[in-house]
């Protein structure tokens, strides 16, 4: 079965150890928020990616970026609302151009980083997809200051489970083996420079269970998934860290 025009405008929308240096992305408990909820200076982030980090189809509130800087802020930290360079159906390359274009000079406490769902739609190479996205962490850690303990990569999360996958037409079977294969390029490349690495396929492959999981649209993630990822993130950022 061929997916139609339609169907395809639609999925375009895809669109060390622990030390002072390290942004705080623990989350503590109610002693530790009495005593540092007035002291911790404000921290800034910065998330880069494509649909997934903009939170197609969801409110901007419930995207992932926004829902870690609102629970830490919620446990005594102090982050900015993050800036978020992502746009829907972007992929490696188109991202390297955004981040040219937006010449960025700031240096930020904490990066993130999750790119890649529409170079394995689209059936781009795998070997390109090494360079640009090595090319982007490199940048990530120039962002946040030459420092790979405050960035993050997250994996490439499994849309071929979702409803709208399953009546694209396409082998989910064949989706999740080439997700796989793309996710092990970005989490050599992130073990390789020592950043923190979140793998979200597993927590995506969920939605067969809890259709509350899903967004309106079938294909993105609701913001009760986006909360899930928040929690794994924190747990690998604390793990490697």
């Amino acid at each position: 079965m061929k997916i139609s025009s339609a169907l395809f405008v639609v999925i375009l929308l895809f669109g060390c150890s622990k030390n002072e240096n390290s942004p705080e992305l623990s989350v503590p408990g109610n002693d530790e928020l009495a005593a540092t909820s007035t002291t911790v200076p404000q921290q800034t982030y910065l998330a880069l990616g494509d649909s997934y980090t903009i939170g197609e189809s969801v409110s901007q509130a419930q995207s992932f970026p926004y829902l870690l800087v609102s629970k830490l802020n919620s446990r005594g930290k102090n982050f900015a609302p993050p800036r978020v360079i992502a746009r829907t159906g972007w992929t490696t390359s188109d991202l390297q151009k955004a981040l040219t274009t937006a010449n960025i000079t700031t240096k930020y406490d904490f990066v993130s980083l999750l790119i890649g769902v529409n170079n394995q739609y689209q059936g781009l190479s795998k070997s390109t997809y090494r360079s640009q996205f090595k090319d982007l962490l490199n940048r990530a850690i120039i962002y946040s200051g030459g420092k790979p303990s405050h960035v993050a990569v997250i994996s490439i999360p499994d849309w071929g489970q979702t409803p709208f996958g399953k009546k694209s037409g396409r082998n989910t079977q064949k989706i999740t083996e080439d997700i796989a294969a793309f996710n092990a390029i970005n989490k050599a490349e992130a073990v390789a420079r020592g950043v923190s690495y979140t793998n979200i396929a597993p927590i995506s492959t969920r939605v067969t269970s809890d259709p509350a999981l899903v967004a309106s649209d079938g294909l993105h993630y609701s913001g009760k998934m986006h909360a899930l990822w928040v929690d794994a993130i924190i747990s690998s950022y604390n793990k490697a860290n």
